[in-house]
């Protein structure tokens, strides 16, 4: 443990205890407290090597944590309670120091505390420490809300762990979407140039909100007589290039028997019949059309522009009631029941050729099902797709290391879109605010081969929309 010192108070360099599920849900958090020290009791050490057995995310990330630590402890000293320094090539910013929990360390607990339990084990710990250390700030670390009630109820200060989080806010996530100003032309069309290049018009403006905008980004200004829509194709502190959209809500431009029903849709659309954009972000509460949008358009690029081979639809199976146990089959037959939100839009989508009646119907059906193959994220690492229109469905329970382990599967000519809804998040320990699907709307934000769209109205149903307002 560290010596003890009789110095004032000092808030500058904090002493942090971390509970068990901060590694879990983060094994590089051993690394982000930059100049501060971190301590881990005992029971910490134990319980990564109860969770290390398995092939879920949390037995990886336990396994990971430890292979950390094992780096840090073999270049320890002989006196390893005077603290090991956590610095290293691959984490120049830090430069703390770890501590292990190497003696017992007295502490009063309330006597209806179990001992033997790992949280109040810890607890114990930080107590321990704080009076150990009273010229430091000893805080608790946990993503454990109850832990951290108790904590505070014994007079200790705990808080959750920040680090993970993309915002702190997210009503400042971007929104993909941006409504100019009524004095736009007034203020940015004075050295405006314009010209028209394969049925869309561009605009070359120039004005201070051009800095704010981001490549990818839709732009519109309803007047009421001759609204504006576009899309930023390039963009500087000074200006910017503006190409006006194709019209997905007339029926002459429809997307397998699909039109947008608004503003959103519209931009949505013209995201995902562009080649050139290879990721695509969308984000809304049910009812918003997400996934009925790029089913459509999936199968129009798959079936009638073959631009790409098959589509392929996968998510998280976190369930949001009492889990039913294993399920027989195959992949795609154990997959079926997490699929309903995809059987339901695949009705919807196959009900647009009445042409043919019932045969040509259970043909088309037969056609779609052929060229659209359901997969489980269990098997995803390690696999590269070529050519393929990738959804990733309820994209809001994935962990940001899960995020990547998905998008960078990624091959040539494969697009990926990934959907959710940031208010429905059923994974334990993810928030708002360090969702995957947060972090990637975060950080594709203006890549020239990237776009993102908030839907903010439901097209479910009148019932749909109301129940959302006031349940």
């Amino acid at each position: 443990m560290p010596p003890r010192k009789k110095a004032a108070k000092n808030d500058n360099n904090k002493l942090f205890v971390l509970d068990t599920n901060v590694l879990l849900h983060d094994p590089t958090s051993l690394f982000r407290f930059e100049e501060h020290d971190i301590c881990l009791p005992m029971f910490v050490l134990e319980e990564l090597d109860n969770k290390k057995k398995g092939m879920t995310e949390v037995s990886r990330n336990a396994r990971q944590a430890s292979r950390f630590l094992d780096e840090i402890v073999s270049d320890a000293p002989h006196k390893i309670e005077d603290g090991i320094a956590l610095e290293s090539s691959a984490h120049k910013s830090c430069t703390g120091r770890l501590f292990l929990q190497t003696s017992f360390i007295k502490h009063e607990l309330p006597q209806n505390m179990e001992l033997g339990k790992a949280d109040n084990a810890i607890l114990g710990v930080v107590m321990g420490m704080q009076k150990l250390h009273a010229d430091r700030s000893v805080i608790l670390v946990s993503k454990d809300i109850n832990m951290r009630i108790k904590a505070r109820a014994l007079g200790l200060e705990a808080q959750d762990y920040f680090n993970d989080k993309v915002l702190e806010d997210t009503d400042l996530l971007y929104t993909g979407v941006l409504q100019l100003p009524d004095d736009f032309w007034e203020q940015h069309g004075k050295d405006m140039k314009s010209w028209i290049h394969e049925s869309h018009t561009f605009y070359q403006v120039r004005g201070p909100l051009c800095g704010a905008m981001f490549v990818n980004q839709f732009v519109y200004l309803e007047d009421g007589v001759n609204p504006f829509y576009a899309v930023v194709t390039e963009q500087d502190d000074q200006t910017a290039l503006l190409r006006t959209l194709t019209d997905y809500s007339h029926s002459k431009n429809n997307i397998w028997g699909i039109t947008a029903r608004n503003r959103e849709q519209n931009f949505v659309l013209n995201l995902l019949m562009n080649p050139e954009i290879d990721f695509v972000t969308l984000l809304g509460q049910a009812g918003t059309g997400k996934t009925l949008l790029t089913l459509a358009a999936g199968l129009m690029q798959v079936l009638e522009t073959k631009l790409y081979t098959e589509i392929i639809v996968t998510r998280v199976t976190v369930p949001v009631g009492e889990d039913i146990g294993f399920l027989p089959g195959t992949e795609e037959e154990k997959m079926t029941p997490w699929m309903g939100a995809l059987e339901d839009n695949m009705d919807v989508l196959n009900k647009s050729d009445e042409e043919g009646g019932d045969w040509g119907r259970a043909a088309t059906r037969d056609l779609i099902r052929s060229r659209v193959k359901v997969k489980s994220l269990n098997f995803m690492r390690g696999r590269t797709f070529l050519n393929k229109y990738l959804i990733i469905d309820e994209a809001q329970n994935l962990t940001p290391k899960q995020m990547k382990t998905l998008v960078t599967r990624a091959g040539p000519g494969t697009k990926v879109v990934c959907m959710g809804n940031i208010a429905q998040i059923d994974t334990p320990y993810l928030t708002e605010g360090s969702s995957g699907l947060t972090y990637v709307v975060d950080r594709f934000k203006g890549w020239e081969h990237s776009g993102h769209v908030t839907l903010m109205r439901g097209e479910r149903s009148r019932l749909a929309d109301h129940a959302g307002e006031v349940l």
